[in-house]
């Protein structure tokens, strides 16, 4: 009995024990943390969900990214975190911890992203069937180079008329061109900056410049003719730069110098203030630049290739009920020396833009756009004698332009499965090349007036498109779309003044072409972890006024302008396949495309013996480029990336003249690998590697440029919140390649080499304000 009155006691002992456990009040932990991108701006609106078996809650980041949690009564559990553009971050966590916990989301892979060009609209990038790539700000800014088109070269397939960089090429080199097209000054891909054309009014080349850098959220890149929606200048793709919209205060520096006596400045501002909103960006640069003619060839007129250049744009918009009015206006101004004293050019030009969205109609969604241009280039040009010892002036060119033109664009989405979108482009051109000749007495440097020529004349051009985004089923989606354009040069008129003499004037026939540019585009998601996709288009290029009506000087060679030229035609076909794993983090991205140009423009050689070597823009009979693009990407972690790609194109001439030979500016192979370690708090390291292949610099296939190898490296650390410090390195191994041969004045000589840039360094500083 006793024994079991012990057990009894010990056992109300027990449970009186248990009861009070449980009404005590359970511990409880406040767990707290902020969200950053990797170079530490702060992610808004993010969702993160603490979860432990049935226990599960979620909340969201505010303005500055921060993030708590509070009475949380399990010690230990999974953080997920989800933001729009960004890839799932996981995270385990327990009660020992350090609070508050800084967590990094990296940039999301293409598929994940949206993407505006490709369709016109926002799309996933997954839903839409073209060759599409996306680069983020933290894309470009983990990337060492410091100019806008040296950082695009990280997608394979992208080329400028020479490999040189604008850091020292003259503008009318930097036309680009992809898919193994090749470009002839002008650019056979469009460039857009929010909507709205930059590429030069009146020669089609582009001022790479003109954007600062800072004032950049997103690159997207559409590889393949695309005149369906763009019209003319799309028939290779097209490159669209969208600027960052503010949302709360915000700002972005960037400073740095470098090698060659190089400062640069890139700066962002942004605000919102009711229904107002505003921003305002700049970019100046200046370098002392490098020699570019080898040491072996140099004489005295070689001097240094340097340039500077200034740009700044102010933006202010006022929001309403169902839209968003704004204006937008920019000025931008450079100057170069293009390795002689005598061969210099400048740009100045002004920009106004008015736009309006109009959202959630009953009718459908609006874009609107109405923009104006005014420029002035001018440029000199000098003959070099055979040993560079001396040069003579032979022409001061001075090339006015201006332009017009406006865009609408309506879309509307009928119930889940299907989007339409309409829309219609228009624009006018005024340009003309007003030339002061000059002839050598005999005894250079000695020249005297050849008298004057003016040549020039106007554009217009008028395009309206349709496109269908039809969802068959969620895993089919079909695109048919379709354009007609037309376009009309008048008033052109060459008017030669000689010293002596009356003026002779040579008026051009006024013409007019039309294109029809359909495409049909179609993608089948097989599972989560295969995509097919495939299209088949038509595109064209108008020539441009400067093709058709300035002609050019480069060393000993002579450019003629053709007012003849008729326009490029190409007919195309893509064929693609999608892969995924590790969740998404792994993504392939492989596209085999065929083009085929009829009547393509191209500089053809007319006599190689004189001097200077005479070419002519003609039009040749055909030309076919056919190849494969890959591009891949790895997010090991939250912290580490690898990403790559991969171009393959056999692009020949199909004419009688020029049969089978390779089209010039083309390399047959091109990668690119970047490997990043991005953790602001303790380093960030970028190394990126490129190579290109041998590429010919003339149609005769007779100047081979050699392939080359390029590393570039970027190392950062954050100082705090708002500041990092950073070191870049481009051609860390300081290879010299040929970016360009001219041929010798003297018959039988080794063409004149000019080399692309150095090994150059740079230190710098990034401060981040606001909600950035």
């Amino acid at each position: 009995m006793a024994r079991d009155a012990r057990l009894r006691r010990r056992l109300h002992a027990l449970i009186i024990i248990l009861l009070a456990s449980s009404l005590a009040p359970a511990q409880t932990l406040t767990l707290s943390g902020s969200v950053t991108d990797p170079e530490g701006a702060a992610i808004a609106g993010a969702e993160v969900t603490l979860s432990s078996g049935a226990y599960s809650f979620s909340t969201s980041t505010d303005s500055a990214g921060r993030f708590q949690f509070t009475s949380v009564t399990v010690a230990n559990g999974k953080l997920r975190i989800r933001a729009a553009g960004f890839s799932d971050a996981h995270r385990v966590w327990n009660a020992n911890d350090i609070s508050p916990i800084k967590l990094t989301l990296l940039p999301a892979p293409n598929s994940e992203r949206v993407t505006v060009t490709a369709t016109r609209i926002a799309s996933r990038t997954e839903d839409v069937a073209a060759n599409a790539v996306a680069l983020s700000a933290h894309d470009l800014a983990a990337t060492p180079a410091l100019l806008i088109d040296d950082k695009l070269r990280q997608v394979p397939g992208f080329t400028l008329f020479r490999r040189s960089s604008s850091r020292t090429s003259n503008p009318t080199s930097q036309g680009v061109s992809l898919n193994g097209l090749g470009a002839s000054g002008a650019s056979r891909a469009l460039v857009l900056e929010d909507g709205v054309p930059i590429n030069d009014p009146f020669g089609g080349w582009i001022y790479w410049s003109r954007i600062p850098p800072a004032e950049l959220a997103d690159v997207e890149v559409i590889r393949g003719g695309i005149s369906s929606l763009y019209g003319s200048n799309a028939m290779a793709g097209v490159i669209q730069f969208l600027s960052r919209q503010p949302e709360t205060p915000a700002m972005s520096l960037e400073l740095s110098y470098g090698s060659e006596v190089t400062p640069d400045l890139s700066f962002w501002s942004g605000a919102r203030a009711g229904k107002w909103d505003g921003a305002v960006s700049a970019d100046l640069f200046h370098s002392d630049g490098y020699v570019l003619v080898p040491v072996e060839q140099r004489g005295t007129v070689d001097s240094s290739a340097n340039a500077e250049h200034a740009g700044m744009n102010a933006t202010v918009g006022r929001s309403m009920e169902k839209a968003r009015v704004f204006a937008r206006g920019s000025y931008f101004t450079e100057g170069r020396h293009n390795g002689t004293l005598i061969q210099v050019n400048d740009t100045q030009s002004g920009e106004g833009i008015l736009g309006a969205e109009l959202h959630a109609l009953a009718i459908g969604t609006f874009s609107l756009r109405a923009f104006g241009m005014a420029q002035s280039y001018n440029q000199s040009f000098s003959s070099v004698t055979a040993d560079r010892n001396c040069q003579s002036l032979t022409n001061l060119q001075h090339v006015p332009s201006q332009q017009v033109g406006g865009s609408a664009l309506w879309s509307r989405s009928l119930r889940s499965r299907q989007t339409l979108v309409a829309g219609v482009d228009v624009a006018q051109v005024i340009g003309s090349s007003n030339e002061r000749l000059f002839l050598s007495t005999g005894t250079c440097p000695g020249v005297m007036p050849n008298g004057t020529n003016v040549s020039g004349g106007r554009q217009r051009t008028f395009g309206v498109y349709g496109e269908d985004i039809i969802r068959v089923s969620p895993s089919w989606i079909i695109t048919p779309g379709l354009r007609v354009d037309r376009w009309r040069n008048f008033d052109a008129e060459s008017l030669r003044t000689p010293v002596a003499g009356p003026p002779v004037s040579t008026p051009s026939d006024d013409r007019s072409e039309n294109a029809i540019s359909p495409r049909l585009s179609v993608l089948h998601q097989i599972n989560d972890k295969f995509a097919v996709t495939g299209a088949a288009y038509r595109a064209f290029r108008s020539p441009t006024l400067n093709e058709l009506y300035r002609s050019f000087r480069l060393g000993n060679v002579l450019t003629e302008a053709n007012s003849a030229l008729r326009a490029e035609r190409l007919t195309g076909a893509e064929a693609g396949v999608n892969a995924y794993a590790f969740e998404r983090r792994f993504q392939l991205h492989s596209t085999f495309f065929w083009n085929d140009v009829v009547n393509p423009v191209a500089n053809v050689t007319l006599s190689s013996t004189t001097s200077p070597v005479i070419r002519q823009r003609q039009n040749l009979g055909r030309t076919r480029s056919r190849g494969l693009d890959v591009d891949s990407s790895f997010s090991v972690s939250s912290t580490t990336s690898l990403s790559g790609g991969y171009q393959l194109v056999d692009a020949i001439v199909l004419s009688e003249a020029l049969n089978g030979l390779r089209i010039p500016e083309v390399p047959r192979h091109q990668f690119t690998l970047r490997a990043q370690y991005w953790n602001p708090a303790r380093i960030m390291l970028s190394a990126q590697a490129r190579y290109s292949g041998a590429q010919f610099d003339d149609d005769l296939n007779q100047l081979k440029l050699e392939h080359y190898f390029v590393l570039d490296l970027y190392a950062g650390r954050a100082l705090n919140k708002h500041l990092e410090a950073f070191v870049a390195i481009e051609n860390a191994l300081n290879q010299r390649f040929d970016v360009s041969l001219t041929p010798s004045t003297v018959p039988g000589s080794s063409p004149v080499r000019t080399l692309g840039p150095p090994f150059l360094a740079r230190v710098g500083m990034r401060l981040k304000l606001g909600g950035l």
